[in-house]
């Protein structure tokens, strides 16, 4: 092997320092400035024609060198002494250009490193969302409404460049005075590139809603900093699939909260099928607009009955009791709330539930309460399928007595016949080619509810558009034929569903938007964490639209009233629905008269 020559030593030795950066560059410059300031102080001292001393000698060289300026010297002006002088002042124009150059450059980088955002975050109680995906902002969008006024700093760190994000952010969100947002370009599955972000000082970090081994890999490398702390920051993340679940003692151990959403936005889809509205009421419990659940201490309703303090609290539906830190959701109506105990309320804000001392028990024909009645029978229509379908058939209404499934693909029919045999559902499938019109309609004809389910395994966009070409035809033919179903849609990225929203009141399950909602809860309200599983699992008391004839509560009533009349029937009452202008009011003020309407429905919880 030749071996390499000088030249190239020295070429190879200079590239090494020069890619070491602008430090360096100048360590370098400083040693060459030094060893020519001596060679050519030595020069002129020998060369100045009257007696100059070496320390004369030197510090003109160095006035020079700095200044590029040539020094009076009188009788020393020998012919060496100006031409080493004149080396000194092209050497000093040499070395000032190439700084000047060198902390330009630095600078610049400097600059260019800072608008990619990648300087160390210094913040204290803030929230990190790890993972920014241009048109999904509800997540944001949620902790700006939860913060209700209070300083709040949102870190959010990303591949994108940090100018980049913020443009998004700036064109799509309405930014108030109390909210600081910081973006950071960030590698989210590298532990080294997130040590920036302080996590051990944060609030809370989230993982934005992404695919399920990203969701894991981000969790673990945000683990693998926060293990080596003692910080108890809570990390909030969704997994879609049950087979990606993080392992429960890993969880407790790494303090992450994680939800499964296929099994979740299944059971929403097949309530809301046959409960349109329904999704909406989802919406307004985990949205920070209007009202939610807040777990709070309510003074002067100790020793009441749950029973007493549902006809005595103004501005919030009482929901449960909180007792030796576990919450009962829709407890006993006998139930003495003790002077420890906090209330599980439904209202607008934290603050707004108040005891109304005067306030007399409702009084109502309990005769008239009997068993609720049960629903009409109807069918429903499922269009695609994914590996929720299963889940959806488990959860479809007790009024569901038929399915008609089509577009189904290579979805096991066992699978499904299975499953509707144990909810005593009778199944059929429509073979015929969905694509041409005649045969649209024909499947459209046997339907009283409609559920449009996406292809998890296409891209989202594409199954995304898939499911508005089925919407925008079946909307056409339910209009030219006057009929009546109505459409429950899942959907997987917001900005998607937005292209297609109407006042038709079709049912939008968004997995994107419905997956940013429970983050942002889980987030803020870690305490009601229970609640919200309760919510979103098989078992437990859940969400309902029952209509006030099934009810026995149409007619005029007070919301006090209305509240007695629920709770005689087991429910918790949270608002109700008009059944003309499909318009919901939750939490309506306690003394406030409602005309129901026998089609109208009630907003309700409870166990079914």
């Amino acid at each position: 092997m030749n071996q390499p020559g000088l030249r190239k030593r020295i070429s190879y030795w200079f590239d090494n320092r020069m890619a070491r950066g602008s430090l360096t560059l100048i360590h370098l410059l400083l040693s060459i400035t030094l060893i020519l300031l001596l060679f050519l102080s030595i020069a002129v001292y020998f060369s100045a024609r009257t007696e100059v001393s070496f320390f004369e000698a030197f510090f003109d060289t160095m006035g020079t060198l700095i200044n590029a300026w040539m020094p009076s010297s009188g009788d020393s002006s020998s012919f060496g002494y100006l031409f080493f002088m004149s080396l000194a002042a092209i050497a000093g124009l040499m070395v000032t250009s190439v700084l000047i150059g060198i902390f330009s450059s630095a600078i610049e980088e400097k600059i260019y490193s800072l608008r990619k955002g990648n300087s160390i975050v210094l913040e204290n109680d803030h929230h990190i969302i790890l993972g920014f995906y241009p048109g999904e902002y509800t997540l944001i969008n949620q902790l700006i409404l939860a913060a209700s006024g209070r300083p709040c700093t949102i870190v959010i760190a990303g591949d994108l460049e940090r100018d980049e994000m913020e443009n998004y952010i700036r064109e799509n969100i309405e930014l108030p005075s109390n909210v600081r947002i910081i973006c950071r370009t960030v590698d989210i599955f590298d532990p080294a590139s997130l040590e920036k972000l302080s996590l051990e000082d944060a609030r809370t970090i989230i993982i934005s809603p992404t695919t399920d081994m990203n969701t894991v890999k981000s969790l673990l490398a945000v683990s693998t900093i926060i293990n080596n702390t003692d910080s108890q920051v809570r990390i909030n993340a969704i997994i879609s699939k049950d087979e990606y679940r993080f392992p429960p003692t890993a969880a407790i151990k790494h303090n992450v909260t994680t939800l499964q959403t296929n099994s979740v936005i299944a059971k929403i889809i097949a309530h809301s099928c046959t409960q349109s509205g329904l999704s909406d009421t989802f919406r307004e419990v985990f949205n920070f607009e209007g009202s939610e659940l807040y777990n709070i201490t309510v003074p002067g309703a100790q020793g009441c009955s749950f029973r007493e303090l549902s006809y005595m609290l103004d501005g919030a539906s009482p929901a449960g009791i909180t007792h030796n830190g576990e919450i009962q959701l829709n407890p006993d109506p006998d139930t003495i709330i003790g002077d420890n105990d906090q209330i599980l309320v439904f209202s607008e804000n934290r603050d707004s539930a108040r005891i109304n001392p005067s306030a007399e028990a409702p009084v109502f024909d309990r005769s008239a309460i009997k068993e609720a009645i049960p629903e009409e029978q109807q069918s429903v229509v499922i269009i695609g399928s994914n590996s929720t379908l299963k889940t959806i058939l488990r959860e479809l209404p007790d009024n569901v007595s038929s399915a008609v499934l089509a577009d189904i693909g290579t979805y096991s029919r066992n699978t499904i016949e299975r499953e509707a045999a144990l909810r005593n559902i009778s199944v059929s499938y429509f073979e015929e080619d969905l694509s041409e019109e005649e045969n649209l309609l024909a499947l459209a004809r046997k339907a009283e509810h409609v559920i449009l389910l996406c292809d998890h395994h296409e891209d989202e966009d594409a199954s995304d558009m898939k499911m508005v070409f089925y919407l925008l035809h079946l909307r056409d033919i339910r209009t030219r034929y006057q009929l009546t179903f109505n459409i429950t849609a899942e959907m997987r990225k917001e900005h998607n569903q937005k292209l297609i929203v109407t006042d038709d009141h079709t049912d939008y399950i968004v997995a994107s938007n419905m997956s940013s909602l429970f983050l942002a809860q889980l987030a803020e309200s870690p305490e009601l964490i229970v609640v919200f599983k309760e919510l979103l699992s098989n078992a437990g008391n859940e969400l309902y639209l029952k209509k006030a004839k099934n009810l026995h509560c149409a007619g005029q009533h007070t919301v006090s009233e209305l509240r007695a009349m629920m709770l005689e029937q087991h429910y918790i009452f949270l608002g109700y629905r008009n059944a003309i202008d499909h318009t919901n009011a939750f939490n309506p003020p306690l003394n406030n008269t409602v005309e129901l309407s026998a089609e109208d429905s009630l907003i309700v919880l409870g166990e079914n």
